[in-house]
């Protein structure tokens, strides 16, 4: 039975990589994605596919792996300790893409699938996923539009369900070094096993399927903003929070790695350029002070468009 639910998975994210690379692709419209297929020693292997330096993203990935092996890594049982030691299938689409105009935020994503097996016992299965914005220089709307999306995702599983994983979302994309969120959010689930297969892998779905409704809008309207080095200075000492976070937080990155993943798929996500500056803070009243007071924390988007309030 296990193994049907992986391949029922494992055909869908093998799709969703499909979609995404072509309608993101389309919206470039000076680059395509080159494909790099994989195998792991370990057991599996999977196909990265990059896009770099096109009309509109500096560089993107869009990832698919199906890894396996007899015990899962400590970052995937760290939260099921009474899971350690049982071999395990994980399967997953992640992607992230960094536009060149720093008006245009930072898009990421990812949807999974695990199962972990132990002789004489029933399988134990889970996804995980969600979609996280990461802006320059937001706009109020955009970021409402973004959330409006993921909420309209969410509501057909239930009415607390956006409010859970979006309030996951900003505690998880959440640097603690920095004492700010990596960007404004948006959804975030984990160890979804909650009721039958057929409803989990359809929230899954739902998730997969609307982050190009989420994000192409907001490309779309911001793609010709004029901008200079000012600009483009502030969005690669941004992307160093980026980096940041990547490296000493995500539980995927520690997951890939743990797991003997391959290590160019997994930095995949790293911006193609960033920088760090000592002690650097923004102009009193700039735009750049605009997203450290009003945008790198969480905040009700929606509860706030619906009352009329702004930053």
């Amino acid at each position: 039975m296990a193994h049907a639910y992986l391949d029922a998975v494992k055909t869908y994210l093998l799709d969703l990589q499909d979609r995404l690379c072509q309608a993101l692709a389309a919206e470039d419209g000076g680059a395509g994605f080159r494909e790099d297929a994989w195998q792991r020693e370990e057991g599996g292997g999977g196909r990265s596919r990059v896009i770099e330096n096109g009309a509109l993203f500096e560089k993107g990935g869009v990832n698919f792996s199906h890894v396996y092996g007899a015990q899962l890594p400590p970052s995937a049982s760290a939260a099921r300790p009474e899971l350690a030691g049982r071999s395990y299938h994980a399967v997953g689409v992640s992607w992230v893409l960094h536009p060149e105009n720093p008006h245009v935020p930072t898009g990421h994503g990812n949807v999974r699938f695990f199962i972990a097996e132990k002789e004489g016992e029933a399988p134990v299965w889970w996804f995980g996923g969600g979609y996280d914005l990461t802006p320059f220089y937001p706009v109020f709307e955009d970021v409402v539009h973004w959330h409006r999306v993921a909420k309209q995702a969410c509501e057909p599983f239930g009415d607390d369900v956006y409010t859970r994983y979006k309030a996951w979302c900003d505690e998880y994309f959440y640097l603690k070094h920095r004492g700010e969120t990596r960007g404004v959010g948006g959804l975030f689930f984990d160890d979804l096993n909650a009721g039958d297969f057929e409803s989990c892998f359809a929230f899954q779905r739902a998730v997969g399927n609307s982050f190009l409704e989420a994000y192409l809008p907001i490309v779309q309207r911001r793609r010709a903003t004029p901008y200079g080095q000012r600009e483009r200075d502030f969005q690669l000492y941004r992307r160093g929070r980026y980096v940041e976070f990547n490296l000493v937080w995500d539980r995927g990155t520690l997951f890939g790695l743990q797991s003997g993943g391959r290590t160019e798929s997994i930095l995949m996500s790293m911006p193609p350029m960033a920088t760090w500056r000592y002690g650097w803070v923004p102009e009193p009243g700039s735009p750049e002070e605009s997203l450290y007071r009003d945008y790198l924390r969480p905040r009700d988007w929606l509860g706030e468009s619906s009352s009329g309030e702004s930053s």
